[in-house]
C-alpha cells in the first residue's frame, strides 16, 4: 500500500507498505545536486553530502557510525546531477533510531573546520582515484563536452580547484540555499512500516523548516557536434560517443529504453554481440540512456587497443545506422521488453530500491507511477517507435565524441567520424 502526506510546508512524505519484511528504508531527498551549483562551487552538493556524517550536535562521527553499525543497518547518501539523498536502512524494530540518526545528521550537522579540512584531503583523493580510473573518466570528459558551460556538465565530484577552495561558510550557505526549500523535500519510506505512525514520528522536525518558493530549473540546450582527444599513455583507448537524448518527461522515454537495450544494454545486444563476442576488439562495450528534468544523452563506450579502434567505431556506426534504415524484429523487440521488465520487478525486491522509485516519482511525476503502467508502456513500444527515435536521434551533427588514451586526432580524423 502507498500512501502520500504533504506538510503545510510543502515538504512531501510517500510511504509504501510492504508485507513479509523485516526492514524498513528510509530516504530524505533534496532536489538539489551538481545542476544547482555554480562554476565555483562544482563538487559542493557531493562535498556536503560527506560533511552530514563528520557529526552533530549530539554525536561525533564515530558515534554515528557506532550506532548505525550496533543495530546492523546502513546508513549512507548519495549525489546526483538533480539530486541528493541521504538513507538508512535497519530492521524495522529499529525504526526510531534510524529517524533519529537520520534527521539529526540532517538537521544538526556542525559543518566543523577540522572535519572540512580533513574530508577536503578525502574527496581530493576520490577526484584522483577517478581520474586514475580511464573507464570512469572518460565518461566525465564526454560529460564536460557534451553539455559545455552548463551545470550539467560539471563532475559531481567537483574539480580540484573548486573544492580546494571550499571555505565553511560557503558550504553552509549553499546548504541553507538548497536543502532549506520544503517544496523540494521528499521523506520515502519502505518496507514494513505505517504511514500515520511514521508520520507522526517526524512532521514535528520537517513541520519546522519554513516554507520558501520552490526553484524552477528547466532550460533548452543546443546541441552541437564536437571530437575532443585527450592523449595519455594508457594500454587502451576508452572511447565515450553519444547524442541527445530524452527527458524523463518525454512521452518516447520507454521507446529510448527499448531502443538501449537492443542497441547495447545486455551481453545479448547487437554492440556486444558484434565488437566483443564476434570480433574479440573490447572487454567492457555498452550503451547508456541518461534523462534529467528537461532534456538528456544517449551514447555508448568502449574500451580499444588503438589499432583497432577504427574498427569498433566502424561497427558502433554500422548499428547505429541500422536502426535507423530498418524497423528492428519482432523477435528481437519481444527480446528487449521482456528484459526491461525483468530487470524492473527484480530491482523491485529490496525495501532500498522500492523507496528510491518512490522517491524519483514525487521528484519527477509529482506522485507515484504504478508498476503495471510502465509495463504496458514498454509492451506498447513498437518497431516503427523505435526507428523513428533513432531517426531523430541519431544525426551526426549531433554527436559528441571523446578519446581518452594512446591515441591523436591525426589517427581517427573528425571528418571520418561519420554513420555513413
Amino acid at each position: 500500500m502507498i500512501r502520500a502526506t504533504q506538510l503545510d510546508n510543502g515538504a512531501r512524505i510517500v510511504t509504501e507498505t510492504i508485507p513479509g519484511v523485516h526492514s524498513i528504508t528510509i530516504g530524505i531527498w533534496v532536489k538539489a545536486g551538481a545542476r544547482d551549483e555554480s562554476a565555483a562551487e562544482q563538487g559542493l552538493a557531493h562535498f556536503i553530502e560527506h560533511m552530514l556524517f563528520k557529526g552533530t550536535g549530539r554525536y561525533s562521527a564515530f558515534e554515528i557510525a557506532r550506532r548505525i553499525d550496533s543495530v546492523g543497518g546502513v546508513l549512507n547518501a548519495f549525489t546526483a546531477k538533480e539530486y541528493t539523498c541521504f538513507y538508512v536502512k535497519v530492521l524495522s524494530r529499529h525504526r526510531d533510531l534510524a529517524i533519529d540518526l537520520l534527521c539529526d545528521i540532517f538537521f544538526d550537522s556542525q559543518f566543523e573546520p577540522l572535519e572540512i579540512e580533513k574530508e577536503r584531503s578525502v574527496v581530493l583523493q576520490e577526484i584522483s582515484m577517478v581520474r586514475d580510473t580511464p573507464d570512469d573518466y572518460v565518461q566525465d570528459l564526454f560529460n564536460q563536452a557534451f553539455f559545455e558551460g552548463h551545470p550539467l556538465g560539471y563532475n559531481i565530484l567537483g574539480e580540484i580547484e573548486t573544492v580546494q577552495r571550499f571555505s565553511r561558510e560557503g558550504i553552509v550557505a549553499f546548504f541553507e540555499r538548497e536543502y532549506r526549500r520544503p517544496q523540494h523535500l521528499v521523506i520515502a519510506v519502505a518496507g514494513d512500516v505505517e504511514h500515520q505512525g511514521f508520520v507522526d514520528a517526524i512532521r514535528e522536525r520537517f513541520s519546522s523548516i519554513p516554507a520558501v518558493p520552490a526553484v524552477i530549473r528547466a532550460e533548452e540546450f543546443s546541441f552541437r557536434r564536437r571530437v575532443d582527444f585527450h592523449y595519455r599513455e594508457l594500454e587502451q583507448v576508452h572511447v565515450c560517443l553519444g547524442t541527445r537524448g530524452l527527458s524523463h518527461l518525454d512521452g518516447n522515454r520507454y521507446v529510448l529504453h527499448v531502443l538501449n537495450t537492443i542497441l547495447g544494454g545486455s551481453m545479448s545486444s547487437r554492440l556486444f554481440q558484434g565488437i566483443r563476442e564476434n570480433r574479440g576488439l573490447a572487454y567492457n562495450v555498452f550503451s547508456f540512456m541518461t534523462s534529467f528534468l528537461d532534456t538528456g544523452m544517449f551514447g555508448v563506450c568502449m574500451g580499444v587497443v588503438r589499432e583497432t579502434a577504427r574498427e569498433a567505431l566502424d561497427i558502433t556506426h554500422r548499428e547505429l545506422k541500422a536502426l535507423c534504415d530498418r524497423p528492428v524484429g519482432s523477435d528481437e523487440l519481444l527480446h528487449a521488453q521482456e528484459q526491461l521488465k525483468g530487470n524492473l520487478l527484480l530491482a523491485l525486491e529490496g525495501t532500498d530500491s522500492r523507496m528510491s522509485r518512490l522517491a524519483k516519482c514525487e521528484l519527477y511525476y509529482g506522485g507515484f507511477m504504478p508498476v503495471e503502467e510502465i509495463l504496458g508502456d514498454i509492451d506498447a513500444v513498437t518497431p516503427e517507435q523505435v526507428q523513428s527515435l533513432a531517426r531523430e536521434l541519431f544525426r551526426d551533427e549531433l554527436f559528441t565524441y571523446t578519446f581518452l588514451g594512446p591515441i591523436e586526432p591525426d589517427d581517427l580524423p573528425a571528418a571520418e567520424l561519420t554513420l555513413g
